[in-house]
């Protein structure tokens, strides 16, 4: 045993691997089988696998946990080839070997290694229901998307430079994690779609295009009003869409200058909550589905991405560019040419505007009072150019059926911002 263990540390090792051992092995045991074409390992199997290892480790000797897990793999590896039962899978075989090491881990941290074989007996235990998610339910398009995300996260984002370049005009560690945090938002947003009822799903098929560009979205809907479509859904799909321009002024804030957020939160919940509330209440005239509000899944193409990686690395592309020319006009023309810059921004894109405003200075600066109502006056020009896109795409009941909620959750948010000061 090692020097200074005593025996009640050493019985508490013990009774831990055994546990997680017991854990692991009565998963295994409910599928084992019966007679000579049983698998290799059960619970009695898991339980002395750990044991030993956890006795192995107590005993201090790196050669004996070395010697008696390569054992444990023989025994897995020759019990695998023998086996008649039929089935190629290893996963008995190398649950069996995990559980030896988590009794090893007994004797460095219990915490970790009873987490450790929680986690592997849920994975036991849900072999089926991944089996059918990875069979049935998961897309070649989701797969692949997954995939480049993982990418994005693992290797593109650890070697972008996270250092102000070009005397501090833009940092491109903060343009990196915007693009992370508006595919993560889509991905989930996808996901949602397939998930959710006919009604909520083109609630929430709004709202997620909203993420890649509400404008655009406002003037699809009315384009597809113009083609004999009801007003009224399609006018509270325009409006729910607008619940992500308050979202995103706050993912905007949070990846330009996260001091902003204690003062826009609340603004941008206010207005999310009127356009949700809006949104909702007019979307409530599209049938819940074929059958009486079962959950039925929107078909989707099997090679639909979860998110649009052009459309984001554009939008991403775009906060940069606007972010540069305002703090060009703010160095030449100070807060009036902040003001023009944010202005002609939020026409086309009041995400732009704000990531460009924000960036200027915290909350605490002299120039916040400025910022704040600059970004005010960005987010009316933005909902007068939304109505003017509406009014174009859909016609003049489409227009007056979106403008009022556009214009209520925008006074929402500068009415509580005004309101803080």
């Amino acid at each position: 045993m090692q020097e200074g263990g005593d025996f009640s540390t050493a019985m508490a090792v013990l009774a831990s691997a055994l546990g997680c051992g017991l854990l692991m092995g009565i998963e295994r045991e409910r599928r084992k089988g019966d007679g000579p074409f049983r698998a290799l390992a059960g619970v009695r199997s898991f339980a002395l696998a750990s044991l030993s290892g956890a006795a192995a480790a107590l005993i201090g000797s790196m050669a004996l946990v070395a010697v008696v897990g390569v054992f444990i793999a023989a025994l897995a590896v020759t019990a695998y080839a023998r086996d008649d039962s039929g089935d190629p899978g290893v996963t008995t075989e190398i649950a069996l070997l995990l559980a030896y090491l988590i009794g090893v881990l007994c004797a460095r941290d219990q915490l970790v290694a009873a987490a450790l074989a929680v986690a592997a007996t849920g994975l036991l235990a849900a072999r089926d229901s991944l089996h059918q998610f990875a069979r049935d339910w998961l897309q070649p398009g989701e797969v692949r998307s997954g995939l480049i995300l993982a990418a994005l996260f693992l290797l593109v984002a650890p070697l972008v430079p996270d250092a102000p370049l070009w005397q501090g005009l833009f940092n491109p560690w903060v343009v990196m994690r915007l693009l992370l945090v508006l595919l993560v938002i889509q991905s989930l947003a996808h996901v949602g779609r397939r998930l959710l009822q006919a009604r909520q799903a083109m609630a929430l098929s709004a709202l997620a295009s909203g993420f890649v560009s509400s404008t655009a979205t406002i003037a699809s809907l009315g384009m597809e009003v113009r083609e004999g479509a009801a007003v009224r859904p399609q006018a509270g799909a325009a409006v729910l869409s607008c619940v992500a321009t308050m979202a995103q002024i706050v993912v905007v804030a949070a990846a330009v200058q996260p001091l902003w957020l204690a003062r826009l939160w609340l603004p941008a919940l206010a207005g999310a909550l009127v356009a949700g509330a809006w949104g909702w209440w007019r979307v409530r005239g599209v049938p819940a589905g074929p059958e009486d509000g079962a959950v039925a899944r929107p078909l989707l193409p099997p090679d639909t991405a979860m998110f649009k990686l052009r459309d984001a690395a554009l939008i991403a592309a775009l906060l940069t560019a606007v972010q540069v020319g305002v703090h060009l006009l703010t160095r030449w023309q100070g807060d009036a040419g902040m003001l023009a810059g944010a202005l002609l921004a939020a026409l086309a894109d009041v995400h732009a505007a704000a990531a460009a405003l924000l960036a200027q200075a915290g909350p605490s600066s002299p120039s916040a009072p400025a910022i704040g109502q600059a970004l005010g006056a960005a987010l009316l020009v933005h909902a007068g150019s939304k109505s003017a896109v509406a009014l174009a795409s859909g016609g003049w009941r489409y227009a007056l059926a979106v403008a009022p909620g556009v214009l209520a959750h925008t006074l929402a948010f500068v009415g509580v911002l005004a309101l803080q000061g």
